[in-house]
This record gives structure tokens, C-alpha cells and sequence, in this order.
């Protein structure tokens, strides 16, 4: 066993922000890759300004998707640094761009035709709101107008309320995800010893098509019966009792999802005599039609003990049951310790940063985190340096 991450030796030239683009950048580099971040003279990465909360003058938001990166200030307007860039990216294996206007990138010779006829190698990923093709192409974008526009937020919030945005920015982190994905098999559709083609590709991801993927199973019910879906809640749409409940003390979630699992729960609710007898809930398909009618059951036994107990006991017999945590319960929570999920870096002005790790367990050479996110222009004069022997 060796301890070589997997994009070991593969070079990022990332010029994107805020945090689809930086967040897929940040995988790459957590996976090994070297990445040179590219900002703007003086202001930087737009999410540099996006807070509070600060740390000495960081944003915490921008700490949160940049590390494993060193960070270079060039304006593409000046010849030199233009010229400068063009060498990075000569050298590297993917650059990746936000900018969602072709013409705008084509304007500094940055377009994925001009750069890719220079660089056949390199692997181009595109990040935008809605993509380089279609009518609606080279549109501005933002996570919570893709989470609008893909049909989730019409969806998301109580069914007697108004749509809902999802408290993290799920398009943007979904894009970049994908973005990633897309890279790597770009990347190996490049070299693979098989039928490698030696050539990069564009790889070009909308905010609003990552967020549509995950219509999935919503989407397959509207195509079988051509209704819209309505708004739910936290109800499950097929499957109940699959939603949160309310116990003595606080809310909690069951997810009974078979006929066997029904019976458990009834048997550990103490309900064989009534709730499992009872032919209102005797399947799955009955239980959803009757489902305001057993919820409210339900809720009556579980007021008789705290939720810590009922989901101890329900976990104990395979019955799937969860606490609703809040943010500093779970990243405090045991278990999360003990799979690695908060990442710990030494940062020169602000001391420890943490930051939520990559959540894929290697069984050897995994994602390392070696950088703390940088400060603007920390690595000017190193990267400069570099950029002939990078």
C-alpha cells in the first residue's frame, strides 16, 4: 500500500466562485489533484465577501469549499497575467469556468473551442445556471433560481404553505458533484490504457439540470399519470408511516417500509391488539389512503416516552428511526467523529478551520487535506514560479 491520493499528479487550473465551481475544484483537490485557484485582483472569489460570519477576516462561507488550493490574483485584461493563464492552463489537466456567457470567455480566448484547439489535453469544465446549449444558454444562474426552476422548490414546504428554498444551496453543491463526476470521466477517457483517446473533452453542467436530477422518482409518477405532484411536506408520497412524528419531548422519524417492519413497530408501540388488527392500515396502500387517521395514533403512544428511548428501542429491533438534529448536535454526534467527517486545518490567522469532509471512505489511498483555504493571492509569487515547470 502506497499513501498516494488518486488525482495525484493531475493539475487544476480553477476560475470560478462562489460555490458550485469552487466546491467541485475542492473535491478535485481533496482527491489529489493540485489546484490553482484564479481570482480577481483585490476583491477575489465573490464569495470572499459573503458573511458574516467572518474569521479575521475570511468568510466562513468561502472556508467552507476551498480548501487543498493555492490561490493566484491575475486580470485576465492585462496581457501578462492573460498570457500567464493561457501557460497554467497549457500545463494543466482540467481548467474549470462559471462564467455563463460564451462570448464574454471567447472575448480572452477562453472559450472551450479556442482553448481545446491550443490544448487538446485538457479537460474543459463548463459550470453554469443553465448551460452553453439550449434557449435559455448562457442565462445568469444562482442555486436558489435553479432551485426554483427544476421543479423541486414548488414542492419543498408545508402542503397548507407557500414553496420552500432548501436551507443549503443543494443545485450548487449538486452541480459541482456532477462536475466532478464529469471530469473524471473525462479524464479517464483520456488516458485509460485501453482505448484512451489522449484528447480532453467539455464537460458542461447547469445548476438547473443537477438540480432536475433529483426529480427522479417524482418525476417517473408525473410521467406515469401526468399529474402534477402535490406538495407534501414531510410525508412520504407512497410509503407510510415514513415521516417525522412527534414523541413526549421533540420530534422524531420513522420509516416503516415493508409489511414486516409494520409489524415490528406496532409490537413495540404495544399496538398488535389495535393498530396491526386494525383494517384501515393492514397494507402499506391502505395505510397511505388512511394516513391522517393512524398518524394521529400513533403520535398518542409515542407521548408516553421521550424520543431517545422509542428510537433506541426501534433501532435495536431493525425498525429504521432517527433524532431531527440540529447542525451542532450532528456535527458533534459520535458516529460523525468516528467517520472522519470534520476536517481539520491550521490556518495562519484564524488557528483550526473545519470544514465537512469528503464523504467517500477509501479502503486505501483516499482524499488527503493538506491546505488550509487560501488567503487572497497567498501564493502570487509561488505559483508565478511554478507555471514553467508546473
Amino acid at each position: 500500500m502506497t499513501d498516494v491520493a488518486p488525482l495525484a499528479g493531475i493539475k487544476v487550473v480553477d476560475m470560478t466562485e462562489a460555490l458550485a465551481g469552487p466546491y467541485c475544484a475542492m473535491l478535485l483537490g481533496d482527491l489529489g489533484a493540485d489546484v490553482v485557484k484564479v481570482e480577481r485582483p483585490g476583491d477575489g472569489d465573490q464569495a470572499r465577501g459573503w458573511g458574516p460570519p467572518f474569521l479575521e477576516g475570511e468568510s466562513a462561507y468561502f472556508l467552507s469549499v476551498n480548501r487543498n488550493k493555492r490561490s493566484i490574483e491575475l486580470d485576465i485584461k492585462q496581457p501578462a497575467d492573460l498570457a500567464l493563464l493561457d501557460e497554467l492552463i497549457g500545463r494543466a489537466d482540467v481548467f474549470l469556468t462559471n462564467n455563463p456567457r460564451l462570448e464574454s470567455l471567447a472575448r480572452s480566448g477562453l472559450d472551450p473551442d479556442t482553448l481545446r484547439s491550443r490544448h487538446p489535453p485538457l479537460v474543459y469544465g463548463a459550470i453554469s445556471g443553465y448551460g452553453h446549449t439550449g434557449p435559455k444558454a448562457n442565462r445568469s444562474g444562482y442555486d436558489i433560481i435553479a432551485q426554483g426552476e427544476a421543479g423541486l422548490m414548488a414542492l419543498t414546504g408545508s402542503p397548507d404553505g407557500g414553496p420552500s428554498r432548501f436551507p443549503s444551496p443543494m443545485a450548487d453543491i449538486s452541480g459541482g458533484i456532477y462536475t466532478c463526476l464529469g471530469v473524471l470521466a473525462a479524464l479517464y477517457a483520456r488516458d485509460n490504457r485501453v482505448n484512451g483517446s489522449g484528447r480532453g473533452q467539455l464537460i458542461d453542467v447547469a445548476l438547473v439540470d443537477a438540480q432536475l436530477s433529483w426529480l427522479a422518482n417524482i418525476g417517473a409518477s408525473y410521467f406515469a399519470t401526468g399529474k402534477r405532484p402535490p406538495r407534501l411536506g414531510n410525508e412520504h408520497p407512497t410509503v407510510t408511516p415514513y415521516q417525522p412524528v412527534r414523541a413526549q419531548d421533540k420530534t422524531m422519524i420513522i420509516a416503516v417500509g415493508n409489511e414486516r417492519l409494520w409489524a415490528k413497530f406496532c409490537k413495540i408501540l404495544g399496538a398488535e391488539q389495535t393498530l396491526l388488527g386494525d383494517p384501515r392500515f393492514a397494507t402499506n396502500a391502505d395505510r397511505n389512503v388512511h394516513r391522517r387517521e393512524l398518524i394521529e395514533l400513533i403520535e398518542k403512544i409515542l407521548q408516553r416516552r421521550p424520543a431517545a428511548e422509542w428510537v433506541e428501542q426501534l433501532v435495536e429491533a431493525g425498525v429504521p428511526a432517527g433524532p431531527i438534529n440540529f447542525p451542532d448536535e450532528t456535527l458533534t454526534d459520535e458516529h460523525v467523529v468516528a467517520r472522519r467527517m470534520i476536517v481539520e486545518l491550521e490556518h495562519p490567522l484564524i488557528g483550526m478551520v473545519r470544514s465537512i469532509a469528503v464523504p467517500i471512505r477509501f479502503a486505501e489511498n483516499g482524499p488527503t487535506y493538506r491546505r488550509y483555504p487560501p488567503r487572497l493571492g497567498e501564493h502570487n509569487d509561488e505559483v508565478r514560479a511554478l507555471s514553467a515547470t508546473w
